[in-house]
């Protein structure tokens, strides 16, 4: 099993009209694989926001392997 950070992001405009991503939750996930991870991290998510769908918070979820220490 590996790592992953995972990290959901919101676009929102500013008053001059330009986008910005706002960090909604980040989430350090244990899983066999990225798409793993994000599909754990989605979920809980939901749960602590009690939503029935991750978009409705954020616009993005990006998934980064966390490196591991040199053995």
């Amino acid at each position: 099993m590996r790592e992953y950070l995972v990290t959901f992001h919101k676009t929102v405009l500013d008053g001059s009209g330009h986008d910005h991503r706002v960090l909604q939750r980040q989430a350090v996930v244990t899983a066999r694989s990225d798409v793993a991870a994000a599909y754990a991290a989605k979920a809980m998510l939901c749960e602590a926001a009690r939503i029935v769908d991750w978009r409705m918070r954020a616009d993005t979820c990006e998934v980064v392997e966390l490196s591991r220490p040199a053995a």
